[in-house]
């Protein structure tokens, strides 16, 4: 009986090394769905020393990603491998964040709340404005009003 549990833990134990990064991504719970992770990876969202990585690449403790989700970019380090998606405290103790990711996203958001990385504009376009833009667009003379 016993050597059935160990057999067991150990074909988990090899199970747990060969890990597919976007499997790894749902399970530290960056991506809500493993679609969701695999089309981000094949967007070039994720990357590992300063390349596209592809969704089969196994991830390998001491590596180091950049991560792209929505506004936010982050630096993280593998810690610990995982295939199971559990908790939130626990999928984070599956990475490190590096201090100038943290330092950058917080400087990040704080510009956001500010405003100042939204597009400025004086509102909406006067019927006149909308004319010249509508013939620099190549729109033909016959102006239907």
């Amino acid at each position: 009986m016993n050597c059935e549990v160990s057999e067991v833990r150990v074909a988990k134990q090899d199970a747990d090394d060969k890990v597919r990064l976007d499997k790894w991504l749902w399970a530290a719970r960056f991506y809500k769905t493993r679609a969701l992770a695999k089309a981000a990876i094949e967007g070039g969202k994720v990357h590992c020393r300063g390349e596209r990585c592809k969704p089969g690449k196994e991830p390998k403790v001491g590596d180091e990603y950049v991560i792209r989700t929505g506004f936010e970019e982050r630096t993280v380090v593998v810690q610990a491998l995982s295939v199971v998606r559990r908790g939130a405290p626990e999928a984070q103790t599956l990475y490190a964040e590096t201090g100038e990711s943290i330092v950058r996203r917080e400087k990040a958001a704080e510009q956001r709340k500010a405003g100042a990385l939204g597009v400025q504009t004086d509102g909406r376009p006067s019927k006149k404005q909308r004319r010249q833009l509508f013939y620099l667009r190549g729109g033909s003379g016959d102006w239907v009003e």
